[in-house]
């Protein structure tokens, strides 16, 4: 199931990570696509907030992965850019599907490490704060997460 719609405000795309944050459980794992600066931490640090993340989410990119434990669900935020033809033997896949929900920027760069059921979402910067948002689930669980942001926002 698919639903596409548009953000027009990093707190209306924020506001979408927090609506998410209390469907998700351990092993969980958010695919996170689009263009550099198109909201993919944004809307991540929207889910920190809703699971009362203390510590400020910043891009991975530089760390390629940064863990958040203190908060009601450990939250990891995986930036895979710099990954890109590269040996990914690195451990990710210790917290992918690990005992939090996992958010993976660039998931196209370590695609063998991927579960087979993700919840995917895709970002599109459309001008201004106006982010084209597209909520893809390839699961029953996925796709009931999907029908609840359609008749939300």
């Amino acid at each position: 199931m698919r639903y596409t719609f548009v953000s027009k405000s990093k707190e209306e795309t924020k506001k979408l990570g927090a609506f998410l944050a209390p469907m998700f459980k351990p092993g969980d794992v958010v695919l996170l696509k689009g263009d550099l600066g198109a909201g993919k931490t944004t809307l991540t640090s929207g889910v920190a907030k809703a699971l009362k993340v203390q510590d400020d989410v910043i891009s991975p990119t530089f760390n390629i992965m940064k863990c958040y434990f203190k908060g009601t669900l450990p939250l990891y935020h995986i930036d895979a850019y710099r990954l890109e033809n590269q040996n990914i033997e690195l451990g990710l896949d210790e917290y992918i599907e690990g005992d939090g929900v996992c958010f993976v920027e660039w998931p196209q760069f370590i695609g063998p490490l991927l579960p087979e059921e993700t919840l995917s979402i895709t970002l599109k910067n459309v001008g201004d704060d106006n982010r084209e948002i597209t909520v893809e689930g390839d699961s029953k669980r996925y796709e009931e997460m999907v029908a609840a942001v359609k008749g939300t926002f």
